[in-house]
């Protein structure tokens, strides 16, 4: 398992080993002990997985939870997609910037999301499965999102705007600073930073 370099801080993107052969393949996707290999927290465990399946042009998000936060940790089992974090955290150095990394199911790679960051991703394959682990059981009480086009963060979608689908509920979502003085999330300078 390799880390790959990411901007934001907290933000990790690892690439596990796959074993290949004419057979197939065969790669661990997760292990406890990689959290701790890595550096990453671990002092909250991951206690819900969930799967999505969407077509080309797909775009969910942005989605983040309230209160204590949920962490992540995404992979996409079939097909390709680029997936992107926001940094929600008060007082970090890239509080509003985006970073974007793609999934695909041939490199296996995999986005932690900690606590702070708001989560979406766009498919780019005909067809995408992606899977996530999560630190906390979802709760639509706490559920919130910003748009997935909110020009004060300007993520850039691969896919030209006409081509994107989005869904009712993420095309109404507020902009940040609409909802920036309800965030809950600190950034906490990580020791020996």
């Amino acid at each position: 398992m390799r880390v790959l370099p990411t901007r934001l801080s907290g933000l990790v993107a690892v690439e596990p080993a796959v074993h290949a052969d004419e057979r197939g393949f065969f790669s661990e996707t997760y292990r406890g002990q990689w959290h701790a290999q890595l550096g990453l927290p671990t002092e909250r465990q991951f206690v819900q997985d969930n799967h999505s399946r969407s077509v080309r042009g797909v775009v969910r998000g942005m989605h983040f939870h309230i209160g204590e936060g949920v962490a992540k940790l995404v992979r996409c089992g079939r097909g390709r997609i680029l997936d992107v974090a926001v940094d929600l955290r008060r007082g970090s150095p890239t509080y509003a910037e985006w970073e974007a990394v793609e999934l695909d199911d041939e490199t296996m790679r995999e986005l932690y999301l900690p606590v702070g960051f708001a989560h979406g991703f766009c498919v780019l394959s005909e067809v995408a499965d992606v899977l996530y682990k999560q630190t906390a059981y979802y709760d639509p009480d706490v559920e919130r999102g910003i748009a997935w086009d909110d020009p004060d963060i300007g993520i850039e979608w691969p896919l030209p705007a006409a081509e994107l689908i989005v869904s009712a509920r993420d095309a109404a979502a507020p902009r940040l600073r609409e909802v920036a003085e309800e965030l809950p999330f600190e950034f906490v300078e990580a020791a020996g930073s």
